[in-house]
Protein backbone atom coordinates (compact mmCIF):
# COMPACT_ATOMS: atom_id res chain seq x y z
CA UNK A 1 0.00 0.00 0.00
CA UNK A 2 2.83 2.33 0.65
CA UNK A 3 4.41 1.61 -2.88
CA UNK A 4 0.68 2.84 -4.32
CA UNK A 5 0.60 5.92 -1.85
CA UNK A 6 4.04 7.39 -3.46
CA UNK A 7 2.57 6.60 -7.01
CA UNK A 8 -0.26 8.44 -6.40
CA UNK A 9 1.83 11.98 -5.68
CA UNK A 10 2.37 11.48 -9.84
CA UNK A 11 -1.10 12.02 -10.42
CA UNK A 12 -2.09 15.09 -11.82
CA UNK A 13 -5.24 14.83 -11.06
CA UNK A 14 -7.23 17.92 -10.10
CA UNK A 15 -9.51 16.06 -7.64
CA UNK A 16 -8.23 12.35 -6.34
CA UNK A 17 -4.72 11.15 -6.50
CA UNK A 18 -5.07 7.47 -6.64
CA UNK A 19 -1.85 5.06 -7.19
CA UNK A 20 -2.45 1.40 -8.16
CA UNK A 21 -0.09 -1.50 -7.77
CA UNK A 22 -0.56 -4.87 -8.51
CA UNK A 23 1.29 -8.22 -7.56
CA UNK A 24 1.49 -11.83 -8.16
CA UNK A 25 -0.74 -13.79 -5.08
CA UNK A 26 2.56 -14.51 -2.77
CA UNK A 27 2.94 -10.67 -3.05
CA UNK A 28 6.94 -11.47 -4.30
CA UNK A 29 6.69 -9.95 -7.63
CA UNK A 30 5.15 -6.27 -8.81
CA UNK A 31 3.43 -6.77 -12.04
CA UNK A 32 2.30 -3.60 -12.92
CA UNK A 33 1.43 0.15 -11.50
CA UNK A 34 -0.24 3.09 -12.19
CA UNK A 35 -1.47 6.51 -11.21
CA UNK A 36 -4.37 8.66 -12.87
CA UNK A 37 -3.63 10.96 -15.48
CA UNK A 38 -3.78 11.74 -18.94
CA UNK A 39 -3.02 9.01 -21.54
CA UNK A 40 0.81 8.94 -23.16
CA UNK A 41 1.72 11.92 -24.97
CA UNK A 42 -1.27 14.24 -24.02
CA UNK A 43 -1.05 17.28 -21.85
CA UNK A 44 0.03 16.00 -18.52
CA UNK A 45 -3.25 17.68 -17.14
CA UNK A 46 -6.83 16.84 -16.54
CA UNK A 47 -9.40 17.67 -19.17
CA UNK A 48 -11.66 19.27 -16.36
CA UNK A 49 -12.91 19.00 -13.25
CA UNK A 50 -16.55 17.99 -13.36
CA UNK A 51 -16.42 14.27 -10.82
CA UNK A 52 -16.18 11.46 -13.82
CA UNK A 53 -15.10 13.71 -16.70
CA UNK A 54 -11.97 15.02 -15.92
CA UNK A 55 -10.79 13.10 -18.60
CA UNK A 56 -8.16 10.97 -16.50
CA UNK A 57 -7.14 7.53 -16.88
CA UNK A 58 -7.99 5.38 -13.98
CA UNK A 59 -5.10 3.86 -11.79
CA UNK A 60 -6.36 0.66 -12.19
CA UNK A 61 -6.97 0.99 -15.94
CA UNK A 62 -2.88 2.01 -15.84
CA UNK A 63 -1.66 -0.85 -13.70
CA UNK A 64 -3.99 -3.63 -15.46
CA UNK A 65 -2.71 -2.79 -19.11
CA UNK A 66 1.04 -3.63 -17.58
CA UNK A 67 0.24 -6.44 -15.35
CA UNK A 68 -1.84 -8.55 -18.15
CA UNK A 69 -4.51 -11.08 -17.64
CA UNK A 70 -3.18 -14.24 -18.36
CA UNK A 71 -1.50 -14.17 -14.65
CA UNK A 72 -4.32 -15.76 -12.12
CA UNK A 73 -4.46 -14.83 -8.14
CA UNK A 74 -2.88 -11.47 -8.45
CA UNK A 75 -3.34 -9.00 -5.90
CA UNK A 76 -3.97 -4.79 -5.66
CA UNK A 77 -3.41 -2.67 -3.67
CA UNK A 78 -5.11 0.69 -4.60
CA UNK A 79 -5.57 4.25 -2.58
CA UNK A 80 -8.77 4.26 -3.26
CA UNK A 81 -11.69 1.53 -3.96
CA UNK A 82 -12.58 0.87 -7.82
CA UNK A 83 -14.96 2.65 -9.75
CA UNK A 84 -17.54 0.13 -11.35
CA UNK A 85 -15.88 0.06 -14.44
CA UNK A 86 -12.31 -0.39 -12.50
CA UNK A 87 -13.85 -2.96 -10.83
CA UNK A 88 -15.26 -4.52 -14.19
CA UNK A 89 -11.75 -4.53 -15.57
CA UNK A 90 -10.17 -6.11 -12.32
CA UNK A 91 -12.87 -8.96 -12.49
CA UNK A 92 -11.80 -9.56 -15.99
CA UNK A 93 -7.88 -9.66 -15.55
CA UNK A 94 -7.71 -12.24 -13.12
CA UNK A 95 -7.23 -10.48 -9.85
CA UNK A 96 -8.48 -12.48 -6.83
CA UNK A 97 -7.80 -9.38 -3.92
CA UNK A 98 -8.16 -5.74 -4.02
CA UNK A 99 -6.70 -3.71 -1.09
CA UNK A 100 -8.28 -0.41 -1.07
CA UNK A 101 -7.24 2.47 1.68
CA UNK A 102 -10.33 4.72 1.34
CA UNK A 103 -13.63 4.13 -0.58
CA UNK A 104 -14.90 6.08 -3.29
CA UNK A 105 -18.14 8.26 -3.21
CA UNK A 106 -20.11 5.02 -4.57
CA UNK A 107 -19.64 1.70 -3.54
CA UNK A 108 -20.92 0.29 -6.49
CA UNK A 109 -17.59 -0.59 -7.58
CA UNK A 110 -17.29 -3.08 -4.33
CA UNK A 111 -20.21 -4.43 -4.51
CA UNK A 112 -19.19 -5.73 -8.15
CA UNK A 113 -15.82 -7.35 -7.37
CA UNK A 114 -17.89 -9.24 -4.42
CA UNK A 115 -20.47 -10.27 -6.46
CA UNK A 116 -17.85 -11.59 -9.07
CA UNK A 117 -15.92 -13.34 -5.88
CA UNK A 118 -13.06 -11.13 -5.77
CA UNK A 119 -12.28 -10.66 -2.18
CA UNK A 120 -11.86 -7.12 -0.63
CA UNK A 121 -10.14 -5.51 2.33
CA UNK A 122 -10.16 -1.99 3.66
CA UNK A 123 -6.44 -1.51 4.71
CA UNK A 124 -5.24 1.46 6.25
CA UNK A 125 -3.40 0.09 9.04
CA UNK A 126 -0.32 2.50 9.86
CA UNK A 127 -1.67 5.62 7.66
CA UNK A 128 -0.67 7.97 9.84
CA UNK A 129 2.77 6.74 10.04
CA UNK A 130 3.58 6.59 6.08
CA UNK A 131 3.68 10.58 5.52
Amino acid sequence: MRMAEELAKRSTCARSQVGTVITTGDLTQVLGIGYNGNARGLPNRCDGTEPGACGCLHSEANALIKAGAQIPGKVMFVTMSPCVMCAKMVVNSNVRRVYYRTPYRDSAGLRVLRLAGVETCRYDRWRDLWR
